[in-house]
């Protein structure tokens, strides 16, 4: 069987190897202080659960949604940007939501750049 050329590119998914690093560590007695991925700490606000509760009941909502976002949450993050920064943006061509800023940030690399391009990358990153 052969691999995908874009596969043998890849690098090892640098969570994956941190979160190795630190259940070996964990296992060896270490009490660690976990900074990694900046999983939330607080719990969600009830309001948020019952109102997710209440939309996963709806019918309407058992679909997959277009891939660049629904239309209203495009229109809503266009508008909170408008009166948080000023920014006038087009929700049908400059804003997409994404399943977490991972997944935009591997998007938009790929969208920009091109085989053989040279990536200034800062170390430590994001």
């Amino acid at each position: 069987m052969q691999e995908f050329h874009k596969i043998r590119r890849l690098p090892p998914y640098v969570f994956e190897q941190v979160n190795r690093l630190k259940a070996s560590a964990r296992a060896s007695g270490a009490d660690i202080i976990d900074l990694g991925m900046g999983n939330p700490d607080l719990p969600t606000p009830q309001a948020i659960i019952d109102k997710m509760t209440e939309t996963a009941q709806d019918p309407r909502a058992h679909r997959y949604s277009a891939s660049k976002g629904i239309s209203g949450l495009r229109k809503a993050q266009a508008a909170y940007y408008g009166r948080r920064f000023g920014v006038k943006l087009n929700p049908d061509t400059q804003v997409v939501a994404t399943l977490g800023s991972k997944e935009g940030f591997a998007n938009m690399a790929q969208a920009i750049t091109a085989p053989g391009d040279v990536v200034l990358v800062p170390n430590p990153t994001y």
